[in-house]
């Protein structure tokens, strides 16, 4: 949706490399906010986005208006899969109605053969590679490793809205989703347990909100009661008034 980040680029760098064209799409889709106002105030950054889009040698950049994604009259909407139900699903009534219906307009658009999305928004990617698959879309879903600060931080564009203190204090989710990792690595495989893992170290800032530390099938992400086969953590907490996702996959492998 445009705003175009260090992490957008690595998107754009994995097709670049594997594909004979690149498209960038770019579009604001107001149909999976819940509030106009945050519609409104969504960050616009056109002139860098493009400018990004040639830094990296993309072949074409496809930026509809509303009026062209969605003419008057327009009355089809898609429903998504099972993956949308929980977390962000539950969180943000509507939202991945309007994410599937919007990628299957942009995928009709451009009719690519791959489509690159990052694992940061892990349920995100989860919801489209069931459309693909129910829908039958002839499209490879590829994704991509998140980017991180040095710190750990996700890479987010939220980050610069963080004060300097609960900048500091944010990087204790991806501490807690690696301890947990680590730990599921040496044989803790009760989610309850790595659950409490992330939890107490994002709990121990005594500044962030949770709203979930879920421990999820990889790819319809209902919930998990052990990890011996492999799971995802998702997490989503607030500091101050941004609210930050971050995840990590858990193999299947007991050895670190």
């Amino acid at each position: 949706m445009g705003a175009l980040h260090r992490g957008h680029g690595e998107l754009l760098e994995n097709s670049l490399r594997h594909c004979n064209r690149t498209v960038l799409s770019i579009f604001v889709n107001p149909t999976q906010f819940n509030a106009s106002s945050d519609f409104d105030t969504y960050p616009r950054t056109v002139d860098e986005d493009l400018a990004l889009a040639e830094t990296h040698g993309v072949s074409s950049v496809y930026l509809p208006s509303v009026e062209t994604m969605y003419p008057e009259g327009t009355s089809v909407s898609v429903h998504p899969g099972t993956a949308a139900i929980p977390m962000e699903g539950a969180m943000r009534p509507g939202h991945f109605a309007g994410v599937v219906t919007v990628v299957s307009k942009l995928f009709h658009a451009v009719l690519p053969h791959y489509a690159y999305f990052g694992k940061k928004d892990y349920q995100q990617l989860a919801v489209i590679k069931q459309l693909v698959k129910d829908l039958n879309f002839p499209i490879s879903i590829v994704g991509v490793d998140t980017v991180r600060e040095s710190d750990g931080l996700a890479l987010s564009s939220r980050n610069v809205r963080l004060t300097s203190e609960n900048r500091a204090l944010s990087v204790s989710i991806s501490t807690g989703l690696q301890k947990a990792k680590e730990a599921h690595a040496y044989g803790q495989h009760s989610s309850q347990e790595l659950q409490k893992i992330v939890l107490n170290e994002i709990l121990a800032t005594h500044v962030a909100t949770i709203e979930y530390v879920n421990v999820c099938h990889q790819e319809n992400l209902e919930p998990l009661e052990n990890t011996r086969n492999g799971a995802v953590i998702c997490v989503a907490a607030w500091f101050g008034d941004v609210r930050l996702i971050d995840n990590i996959e858990l193999s299947s492998r007991s050895a670190v």
